[in-house]
């Protein structure tokens, strides 16, 4: 299986089992990254969507198979906002600038450093929030912020674990078009979600998993009732509107329309 770009693969995943002490939670996974990719994971809760992308970033050994990434590759990961620490005492920039790679004698950043984040905060539009504390952010502002500490590593590979998240539906819109525009920009992009209808407005490219690879491909290919019910364990109906495809949950007999 290949992903959504035609250029050059900078990560290969090749039958890879992946878990945690005892557990396996994913196997046989095939997976491959190209220097222009724009992927969306979907799957339900446990179903290793984490586990791939802690597979892709280095943090996980395949137990069976093999990962291999191009020389020099530079991985950015921004994990999941329920993670975080949001009484720790810190400010936005100091936040950011945790970040930094620069070989350095003295603890404090440089000027240089000072700039970067200064730019990278400019580039997506928090500027004025730099000296703010992180608890004082909305959710959208909390991403934007790991977004930057992510750019500061200049990657080529962005990972971002459930970025939209507890987020209202404009600040998701918003939060999917700045990575389009990171992606317009040369960076690769593979995100975790549980929003289908959102990606399948925004993401040329999406990848259904539960333990394994279900299927993947364009929204078109991957959003069908028969590839959501592997994938879900539960019967999601299909709608096509405007030329997108629209999911319909009737599980349990109670429909809801999940609009993007």
């Amino acid at each position: 299986m290949t992903g959504t770009g035609v250029g050059r693969v900078i990560l290969d995943v090749a039958d890879a089992s992946a878990g945690y002490d005892e557990t396996l939670v994913l196997r046989n996974v095939d997976f491959h990254v190209h220097e222009d990719q724009f992927t969306g994971i979907v799957g339900p809760s446990g179903a290793g969507k984490t586990t791939l992308l802690r597979l892709l970033l280095g943090v996980v050994e395949p137990r069976t198979g093999s990962v291999t990434r191009e020389p020099d590759l530079r991985v950015a990961y921004v994990p999941q906002l329920e993670t975080v620490n949001w009484d720790f005492p810190i400010t936005v920039d100091e936040c950011v600038l945790m970040a930094r790679t620069e070989q350095r004698k003295l603890p404090w950043a440089s000027p240089s450093e000072k700039k970067k984040v200064a730019d990278v905060l400019e580039r997506l539009g928090i500027a004025e929030l730099a000296h703010r504390h992180i608890r004082a952010l909305s959710g959208g502002q909390q991403q934007r912020m790991f977004i930057a500490r992510a750019l500061l590593r200049e990657p080529n590979l962005l990972l971002l674990d459930e970025p939209t998240s507890g987020v209202d539906v404009n600040t998701r819109h918003d939060m999917l078009h700045l990575l389009s525009d990171l992606h317009d920009d040369g960076i690769s992009i593979v995100l975790t979600t549980h929003d289908l209808n959102g990606m399948a407005a925004h993401l040329p490219h999406l990848m259904c998993v539960n333990g394994t690879v279900v299927a993947e491909g364009t929204p078109a290919e991957v959003i069908t009732s028969d590839v959501l019910e592997h994938t879900f364990g539960a019967r999601l109906e299909v709608l096509q509107h405007l030329g997108m495809p629209i999911v319909i949950d009737d599980y349990a007999g109670r429909p809801t329309t999940v609009v993007s």
